[in-house]
């Protein structure tokens, strides 16, 4: 601990020193954010460097349509909703998946697709709904699970494809005409999946530099002032710090299963719009395991809760102490906006961890 200690004010002693003006940072995963916030580095860094919170939780990205059509889906008699528990209180329009489930919804939470599937083997005569959020670290086992239940003959099994992808979200955070983005945290375990290459187009076409840093507050601090080197020496690149997890080329295997199940398309992100090219939906091939097709729902039109701005949070405008809502009508028990649902919310660790 005393040697990780000596480490953490060596560190920090030279972010201090490359820290000229303001400048500012973005994560772009939930885990990230929560590990800044709880080792407290947003405090120990210099009072210029500004450490942002992007959208890098999955749940917080999602649309509330999105949820609004799931909640339809649970009101048809023979289908079972399975989910990530992380789903089950963010908020729709009018509804949320634990408040249906009080009214008598069938809704499963499992830990892994591959429980969807089990449940859809145990249950023949009803059709099983898998609820595909997440990113680059969710789809490839969606995309292994859909290649079982094909193998195996089960055509009970569905999915609703409401995956994200990381870069071209990081993309479309570039080109906005108010970002004020110096550099960006790259997300370790979405890296681990896709390797480095898919970030270069970031410092290539809009001169930010990027590092995929690893989790523990010496990685984080690590990463951080390689990032400030990078802007120091105007040398834009993406560099590795968490050499220990990822490497250039990221997983071959998982990559190829993406490749195979899912397509590319135009994705909604929630509070921010829609992000060319940043979601995945299923390819024709797997076209009958798409719950989407598979049921013609038409929900309300979604409306977002008044007062909430986790839309400018997730972009790296606002931070949650902005909001009015934090703190007071919003908070971990009575959630009003996703990033508060979330436990890698960011709205979730400014709260926990008394940040402001």
């Amino acid at each position: 601990m005393r040697n990780e200690s000596r480490l953490a004010q060596a560190l920090l002693h030279r972010i201090e020193k490359l820290v000229t003006g303001e400048t500012n940072l973005m994560e772009v995963c939930g885990t990230h954010t929560m590990a800044i916030s709880s080792s407290g580095i947003r405090r120990m860094v210099p009072h210029g460097l500004k450490l942002l919170s992007g959208p890098g939780c999955p749940v917080c990205v999602t649309p509330a349509e999105d949820i609004d059509w799931i909640i339809e889906l649970t009101k048809i008699p023979g289908v079972i909703l399975t989910t990530f528990g992380d789903m089950i209180k963010v908020p729709g329009s009018h509804s949320s998946l634990e408040g249906e489930m009080a009214q008598g919804a069938e809704v499963k939470v499992v830990y892994s697709p591959l429980d969807a599937l089990q449940i859809a083997e145990r249950n023949p005569e009803k059709k099983v709904c898998f609820v595909g959020v997440g990113f680059e670290t969710t789809s490839p086992t969606v995309a292994a699970t859909i290649l079982l239940a094909r193998e195996k003959g089960v055509k009970n099994l569905l999915i609703y494809p409401a995956f994200k992808l990381i870069p071209p979200a990081m993309g479309f955070l570039c080109a906005q005409e108010e970002a004020r983005i110096d550099g960006f945290i790259c997300p370790g375990h979405v890296s681990t999946i896709i390797g480095s290459h898919p970030y270069e187009f970031i410092p290539e076409r809009f001169g930010i530099p990027c590092v995929i840093i690893g989790f523990e507050p010496l990685d984080i601090l690590q990463g951080i002032w390689m990032l400030l080197r990078q802007s120091r020496d105007d040398d834009p690149k993406v560099e590795i710090q968490y050499e220990r997890g990822v490497n250039q080329e990221g997983n071959p295997k998982a990559l190829a299963s993406i490749e195979k199940v899912f397509q590319q398309c135009d994705s909604q992100w929630r509070g921010i719009g829609e992000i060319p090219s940043s979601g995945l939906s299923l390819s024709e091939e797997f076209a009958d395991y798409d719950a989407k097709k598979a049921f013609d729902l038409h929900p309300p039109r979604a409306e977002e809760p008044k007062g909430c701005i986790c839309g400018p949070i997730m972009m790296g405008l606002k931070v949650p102490p902005d909001c009015g809502l934090f703190g007071k009508r919003c908070t971990p028990q009575t959630p009003v906006g996703p990033c508060m649902v979330s436990s890698e919310g960011a709205c979730a660790a400014y709260y926990k961890y008394g940040e402001s």
